[in-house]
């Protein structure tokens, strides 16, 4: 596997053919945002479906590119990955060129074309502050129509998109995912050895930033390394230094608009405010920077008219915070690895490469 573009799967719906996802579809993507490996069987006891009907569902809404499951380093711990914000402002009317060039690059995970005071918005991993500053000062060398960058490193994550859910389950189903989620890493964590990065590992981060929810059989394959090789290796890796999470094409999420804010908090206040906002439904992510700004916020929201509403809304629950800046994402390029079309649909993978790789 090389960190290529992959062509999704399957046979894709016709650009802005209309889908609606029914109660099963939207309860078999939630209990795979909730437990993304979760067998079929148990998937099905808690809806109350054959387990070849929910599997049957899940793989029409992945051919479709619709939904997908994904696996990424653990984006909080320092020693894995630094991680951080480039904002690009581009030559008129080379935006579009300068997201689609970023999104070819392994260490941009996300790419979104913006409106407001900055045209381009790209997430970045690497290994160290270093290699951050060599990469964010050699796009505009290497990237046609980018005029100017500016970096923001991160220095915590309170809460990021593998947290966020849809809610078509009730609260018993999702206390059965989740507790048999929460036993599945206590045995990992029990078992794991102390973690360190090798070749397999890496190799393993690319297969599943492609496909999470691929089977320990195949990974073997694929890499060529005995089953219980690959299955000690799965543990140790989940139990510290992978994160799984399921998307879903945000059209039909029911929060169709995507907003960043660029908020300020008082250094004292700075943990008690992030961890609030950790707890609002329309938070897809939440970032701490060192910067201008210490905090970034991803949002998603039902319509233009809530942008403003919204964040009147956080200045009353947050009296310390202070929003300096919000850009409206005019679309979404490229989603943790994924390649996407203006649906929102995947069409594409960039797999992810571990920084240390």
């Amino acid at each position: 596997m090389t960190a290529q573009e992959s062509s999704a799967a399957g046979t894709h719906p016709a650009a802005g053919a209309a889908y609606e996802l029914d109660e099963l579809d939207r309860g078999v993507v939630q209990a795979l945002q909730i437990q993304p490996r979760a067998p079929w069987t148990l998937v099905g006891k808690v809806l109350g479906v054959d387990p070849v009907t929910a599997a049957r569902r899940w793989r029409r809404l992945e051919e479709a590119g619709l939904a997908w499951v994904t696996a990424y380093p653990h984006l909080n711990d320092a020693r894995l990955v630094v991680t951080g914000v480039i904002e690009l402002d581009t030559e008129p009317g080379a935006a579009e060129e300068v997201a689609q060039a970023l999104a070819r690059h392994p260490a941009l995970p996300n790419v979104k074309l913006t409106a407001g005071g900055r045209d381009v918005v790209a997430s970045v991993q690497t290994r160290s502050l270093d290699e951050l500053s060599a990469l964010s000062s050699s796009l505009p060398r290497r990237t046609d129509g980018v005029r100017a960058t500016r970096t923001h490193v991160s220095t915590g994550l309170p809460t990021e998109g593998s947290r966020w859910r849809l809610r078509s389950l009730d609260a018993a189903q999702t206390a059965q995912l989740t507790e048999t989620y929460r036993a599945t890493r206590r045995t990992a964590e029990s078992q794991a050895a102390p973690p360190h990065w090798d070749a397999l590992d890496a190799q393993l981060l690319e297969l599943l930033s492609v496909n999470g929810r691929m089977s320990l059989r195949d990974l073997s394959s694929a890499t060529g390394t005995p089953l219980t090789t690959v299955r000690r290796h799965m543990r140790s890796l989940v139990s510290a230094r992978l994160l799984f999470r399921c998307d879903l094409a945000r059209p039909l999420s029911g929060w169709p608009l995507s907003v960043v804010y660029f908020a300020s908090v008082p250094g004292q206040y700075l943990e008690e405010t992030s961890h609030k906002l950790s707890r609002v439904p329309e938070v897809r992510s939440c970032s701490i920077m060192a910067g201008p700004h210490n905090l970034v916020v991803d949002v998603w929201l039902r319509a233009l008219h809530d942008v403003h509403a919204f964040e009147a809304h956080l200045s009353r629950a947050l009296p310390h915070l202070t929003v300096a800046d919000r850009s409206v994402i005019l679309r979404t390029v490229k989603h943790m690895g994924r390649l996407l079309d203006r649906d929102g649909r995947s069409v594409g993978v960039v797999p992810l490469r571990h920084p240390q790789a």
